[in-house]
């Protein structure tokens, strides 16, 4: 199940109990230190019977945090910081694995209508910013921009809802194939595009959408381009720069073109002349991925989507 599908599970259980007339808390992981198995913005849902639904930990810590709740500790009028710290004695028991901390914001939902609208902007497909005044428990809704998922400041807590992150990968072939399988693992949405007639293409990867398109009508294709990564890897100018172009033209949060340095260059020269800004071509990762000696294909993969993975947090890398 992805995030987003894990996340409206939760809300409709929160729906479903406040509709019933249960009292319903939300909790957010907000930090976590060492081996917490769940990371910032995982959600769980609990009610006054004693039932929940979602993970903050992967284990006990649920059942203690649960306890505490029907005990009447936690979630008054304004969101309540619970820190669960443990060290490796404990650790088994509270279900960090490898001893860790992690520290979640519970919030009493005052009514259905705290939980419908965003539900309802989910089930639509939309992409959602929700913010939690932590000194007040105010929430504001907003239209996502594709930013980072979580953030977390000293006044407030942004969790960005909506869909799931997609990575559209130009050129088939053995690293688009090393890519796509990792990428499935961190729940991208894939497509490979590769509108060749004779290319033979290996057995299609479980679960990745296959287009023949031409690469600049594949991105146009793309439903949620703030939440997209595209990647040329055709080796072939022609293809490479029509994707590139609309790349340019489009919102996605990463581009990146495989090639040398040298390559590298001889693009953005190409780019320019088409009246491409040099501002407009620094959007391009290229040669894509964090330098880290990459030669063969697995590891080029692994240096590409560690770069993906750091803009997609906020986080700018040295590029190879």
């Amino acid at each position: 199940m992805s995030d987003q599908a894990d996340d409206i599970d939760v809300l409709e259980n929160a729906l479903s109990w406040l509709r019933s007339g249960h009292q319903v808390a939300l909790a957010t992981v907000i930090k976590t230190w060492g081996s917490s198995p769940r990371p910032p913005g995982s959600l769980l849902v609990m009610n006054d019977a004693g039932q929940f639904a979602g993970s903050v930990s992967g284990g006990c810590v649920e059942e203690s945090l649960l306890a505490r709740y029907c005990n009447g500790e936690l979630a008054g009028p304004a969101p309540t910081m619970v820190d669960f710290g443990v060290d490796r004695q404990q650790a088994s028991r509270m279900g960090l694995p490898c001893g860790g901390r992690l520290e979640v914001l519970v919030e009493q939902l005052s009514d259905a209508e705290s939980v419908a609208p965003l539900l309802q902007q989910l089930r639509d497909g939309a992409l959602v910013s929700r913010k939690v005044n932590l000194a007040t428990g105010e929430v504001d809704l907003k239209q996502g921009n594709g930013s980072a998922e979580f953030k977390l400041s000293e006044a407030s807590v942004v969790k960005t809802f909506g869909p799931a992150w997609q990575l559209l990968l130009i050129g088939d072939g053995q690293l688009a194939r090393h890519l796509t399988s990792m990428a499935l693992h961190l729940d991208y949405r894939v497509t490979i595009c590769d509108p060749r007639e004779n290319y033979v293409q290996s057995a299609p990867l479980t679960g990745v959408n296959y287009s023949h398109l031409m690469p600049d009508d594949a991105v146009q294709e793309l439903t949620e381009q703030t939440r997209s990564a595209i990647v040329t890897l055709a080796h072939d100018p022609r293809q490479d720069d029509l994707g590139l172009s609309a790349a340019l033209e489009s919102q996605a949060f990463y581009i990146g073109a495989l090639g040398s340095t040298r390559s590298a260059q001889a693009r953005r020269e190409r780019l320019a002349s088409l009246g491409y800004s040099a501002q407009q071509l620094k959007r391009i990762h290229g040669p894509a991925g964090l330098n880290i000696g990459s030669k063969r294909p697995a590891e080029i993969a692994v240096s590409i989507l560690a770069q993906i993975t750091a803009i997609r947090n906020g986080i700018e890398q040295q590029r190879a």
